[in-house]
């Protein structure tokens, strides 16, 4: 086994949910190598031809992480831990919000304006345009230029912004990506609207934290207040000074002060941990892919991994 490889323990929480392989005339023959392969890729950052010979040929590792970034394999194997963690009372629901902006390497621009090609189906014959629809379907809006493929114009050069939403043990609950100029507030309800971990028996998933830390620059807008307060979830959010100065000058119209406990407020450094550990990843550092639902698999698979070694 190589230095982060799947361990023995980890790959039997995983082996039961993929797809069975090895039989005479199977498509899937071996999916710890080829996994192997994909963590080694957004671990180190190399490019795809440049895999080491032990995990195979590099086309089958880039194929089945394009395949299973476009038909959600990555988002359901993450979400069937944190559902078991959950079931087993392991994670920590004082949820921080933030962002992070990530540098595109300039292979990443030049997508075609166009949708992505079709990912064929497992066990269609050559020359046949059988579809599997799952791989359209499950993908994230792409194909409308820059801007579809999540890449935001800066004086650095092309950026993506990676939202998140963070549990109190240092790991990513949601995310979504945008443009890297996208602002962070107006982010904030799609970021919670992705929240959502199943319960082992029976029952709705668990959408609603217990608590929403976020910091005062980006989340402190009414609007922001209003939506967390109709969905009944207390948050701890600093207000501006001129937020304050404002509300003073407006007297009885102004309104009451927003509550802030400073030592609750203490724990938001989670949601900034747990950035570190994403960006510990070279390929989630730096984004390579040219197609922003291929990143958004990356970024998913490096977060399916903080989950299993936390």
């Amino acid at each position: 086994m190589g230095r982060g490889d799947l361990t023995n323990a980890e790959w039997d929480r995983l082996a039961s949910f993929f797809p069975r392989g090895g039989a005479r005339g199977g498509r899937w023959s071996d999916h710890r190598r080829v996994i192997n392969g994909i963590l080694y890729r957004v671990r180190t950052g190399v490019q795809w031809r440049d895999l080491p010979e032990r995990f195979g040929p590099w086309e089958t590792v880039y194929k089945r992480h394009r395949r299973w970034s476009a038909d959600g394999t990555w988002e359901m194997l993450l979400s069937r831990i944190q559902a078991a963690e959950d079931a087993a009372d392991g994670i920590d629901w004082d949820v921080s919000v933030d962002s992070t902006a990530v540098r595109a390497h300039q292979h990443a621009a030049g997508a075609r304006k166009v949708s992505p090609a079709a990912v064929p189906q497992k066990g269609a014959r050559q020359g046949t345009n059988q579809v599997d629809p799952s791989a359209e379907t499950g993908r994230p809006v792409g194909g409308g230029g820059q801007l579809g493929e999540c890449l935001g114009r800066s004086r650095g050069g092309f950026t993506t912004k990676i939202h998140l939403a963070a549990d109190g043990r240092c790991r990513p609950l949601a995310f979504v990506l945008t443009p890297g100029h996208y602002g962070d507030g107006p982010q904030l309800e799609r970021v919670l609207e992705q929240i959502s971990v199943s319960r082992t028996g029976v029952g709705r998933p668990r959408t609603r934290p217990n608590r929403v830390l976020a910091d005062k620059a980006a989340y402190t807008s009414r609007r922001n207040r209003r939506y967390l307060r109709r969905r009944g979830i207390p948050h701890t959010i600093p207000e501006r000074l001129d937020q304050q100065r404002h509300r003073k000058n407006r007297g009885s119209r102004g309104g009451r002060p927003t509550g802030f406990d400073s030592e609750r407020y203490k724990k938001r450094n989670t949601v900034e941990r747990t950035i570190n550990r994403l960006k510990g990843f070279r390929a989630v550092a730096t984004r390579y892919e040219k197609r922003a639902y291929i990143y958004l698999g990356t970024v998913t698979l490096a977060a399916l991994v903080i989950w299993l070694r936390t």
